[in-house]
């Protein structure tokens, strides 16, 4: 008798038991072919890729730029990677050592987790979060440690993470991502300053996602790099600040010795990113430093206005500081089951959120809500929203 597929899938990773596949991504392909549905599920910009970016593409495919380039990266884009985050924000990497040019942040997420973690290790990770990270550590066989952060405006406090940190001896690495995916919430210089004396002391890396870092509104964006720059891991990118997600370019910078280390792991899982791409990503971040400036300014207009709509509508949020995501309580007398209240929604009133569980602890009875989306889907949205509210509230009061 032969063996089957199935049969061999016992034998596979057992970690991989683990790890569902992408609720999020589930759900939207769930709701994707409800008529007329808007969708405000996924974490993409609306905008194009800038054109001066597009030709550098161009011209790099013209120049027969098709072969393998250095695998942490070319010069190019390493120099115009560290010009960038020195120029914007003040941090400071050497481009032949300490920066890697990663597949997109999620290339530099697990590499960086891969590297730091063993079996048996534990990883803080604040929530609500972006589930990414949780997965990888889960591969890498350590613990999440999840610290909820709803009951504190969804930022992490130093005494929760001094507490959470005496609590689990085997915690080798702290997550941070900020502007957050998926509250929009921020952390400022006096937070990461005081995050920074917590740790300082203990042997704990800090994996610092900035990836929305161009798109921070009210005040600038400060890196926990300027702070604890010997135990960082700062990962950063062109996807959202330049409209490039499926560009697939990320940047991950450390010091030398643990750059050193990063790049066994990126080197025999990626080689190396595609030259082409990484042509763009050193034009736009040599010269299109202020590219998001205009993107910024419409996801703004747009943060503004969904929120004082939904405010209205009875939705509670953290008012968002970056990204483009609005984290909002469904109110009272609707379904408070989070992936509930989305299904419902999604076929009654033709709206697609996502359900804030996906988000992990501090998550359930909220939902995401992306504003990268026209005006004119977000009033629709709105409206169809409203009457579904009040329909809700006209039956609650029979």
């Amino acid at each position: 008798m032969s063996i089957d597929s199935q049969s061999l899938v016992q034998h596979m990773n057992n970690r991989l038991a683990e790890i569902q596949p992408s609720d999020i991504l589930a759900f939207n392909a769930e709701i994707a072919n409800i008529p007329g549905i808007v969708r405000l599920t996924l974490g993409e910009p609306d905008f194009n890729t800038p054109d001066h970016v597009k030709a550098a593409a161009i011209d790099s495919i013209k120049n027969n730029e098709s072969h393998y380039a250095p695998s942490n990266g070319t010069m190019a884009l390493r120099e115009a990677a560290a010009n960038f985050l020195a120029k914007k924000y003040d941090v400071h990497y050497d481009p032949a050592s300490e920066v890697i040019i990663t597949a997109g942040a999620t290339g530099g997420i697990y590499t960086a987790l891969s590297s730091i973690l063993n079996p048996g290790d534990e990883v803080l990770i604040p929530t609500p979060i972006f589930p990414l990270y949780i997965a990888i550590a889960k591969l890498a066989g350590a613990t999440p440690v999840f610290m909820d952060t709803s009951k504190n405006g969804f930022v992490l406090s130093p005494a929760q993470l001094k507490q959470t940190l005496a609590d689990h001896p085997k915690a080798k690495a702290v997550v941070l991502n900020f502007p957050s995916n998926p509250t929009g919430v921020t952390y400022h210089a006096d937070d990461l300053k005081a995050l920074a004396d917590v740790l300082k002391d203990q042997p704990v890396f800090v994996l610092s996602d900035e990836i929305y870092s161009e798109l921070t509104y009210d005040a600038t964006h400060v890196s926990i790099a300027n702070y604890l720059p010997e135990q960082t891991i700062l990962l950063n990118g062109v996807s959202k600040s330049h409209a490039m997600t499926g560009w697939r370019i990320g940047i991950m910078c450390a010091p030398k010795a643990i750059t050193t280390q990063l790049g066994k792991i990126h080197q025999f899982t990626v080689t190396t990113t595609t030259a082409n791409a990484q042509a763009a990503a050193a034009e736009a971040l040599s010269n299109g430093l202020d590219d998001a400036q205009v993107m910024k300014q419409e996801y703004q207009t747009r943060r503004d206005y969904l929120y004082g709509a939904l405010t209205k509508l009875g939705f509670e949020s953290a008012k968002p500081e970056g990204a483009f995501y609005l984290f909002s309580k469904i109110p009272a007398g609707l379904p408070q089951d989070s992936m509930a209240f989305c299904r419902e929604l999604a076929h009654d009133a033709r709206v697609a959120l996502i359900p804030g569980s996906s988000f992990g602890p501090g998550g359930e009875g909220y939902v995401r809500i992306s504003y990268a989306a026209s005006m004119a889907d977000l009033q629709t949205a709105v409206e169809r929203i409203g009457q579904y509210v009040a329909e809700k509230a006209t039956t609650e009061a029979k």
